[in-house]
């Protein structure tokens, strides 16, 4: 039995010209202005990695209490976005594929994201996609990417038989390299595909 493991913003949603700038936003509402890294330089593109990261670079103490204030404005921001503009649009395609995989008989399925769980559930349902008894990893798990995903591996249980990871971006691809697993490019940024519906596994 393989397994598909799946990220979410750039992958299954088109999201990446809001989540970042809604997270930073956030970020700089709790903390004020704060020394910031171009995002492919921090060392755990995450939510909770960036701003760990963050807030040890900027001196802060009291890094729980701050990161949940910050989750909270940023959970706030996001919401009214979806209640003022609607879901995020869908990645062609998307939907049927995860409800292929969801029910496939030989093959298992699991969400390996960066973003933190709340706002992962909350994309991903009003965006219209039944994650019913599929396992979720998150930056609550890890603020590793390569963790994050190891562990979603881990929750699908039994035998992972060929992994093929599904991602957007760099990092995606580089913790893909670290685990051995396959990858597939979703989306402009590396040339990947535009579309779910001719992918056959």
């Amino acid at each position: 039995m393989n397994s598909v493991i799946l990220d979410i913003d750039g992958t299954l949603i088109d999201s990446m010209g809001v989540d970042p700038k809604l997270y930073f936003s956030s970020i700089e509402q709790v903390l004020g202005p704060v020394c910031l890294r171009d995002l492919n330089n921090y060392d755990h593109v995450t939510d909770s990695g960036i701003l760990g990261q963050i807030l040890e670079e900027n001196g802060f103490s009291g890094a729980g209490e701050l990161a949940a204030a910050v989750k909270a404005v940023f959970m706030k921001g996001l919401n009214s976005h979806i209640e003022d503009i609607g879901s995020f649009p869908v990645i062609d395609g998307a939907v049927q594929f995860v409800e292929r995989i969801r029910r496939s008989t030989n093959m298992r399925i699991a969400i390996a994201t960066g973003c933190w769980r709340e706002s992962a559930l909350l994309k991903l349902q009003t965006s219209g996609f039944n994650i019913e008894e599929i396992p979720v990893a998150t930056s609550d798990d890890s603020p590793s990417r390569v963790e994050i995903m190891r562990s979603a591996l881990k929750m699908t249980g039994g035998d992972a038989g060929t992994v093929t990871y599904f991602g957007d971006a760099e990092w995606d691809q580089s913790a893909c390299q670290d685990l051995g697993w396959k990858f597939v490019a979703v989306g402009p940024r590396l040339g990947g595909i535009e579309s779910f519906s001719s992918i056959q596994l």
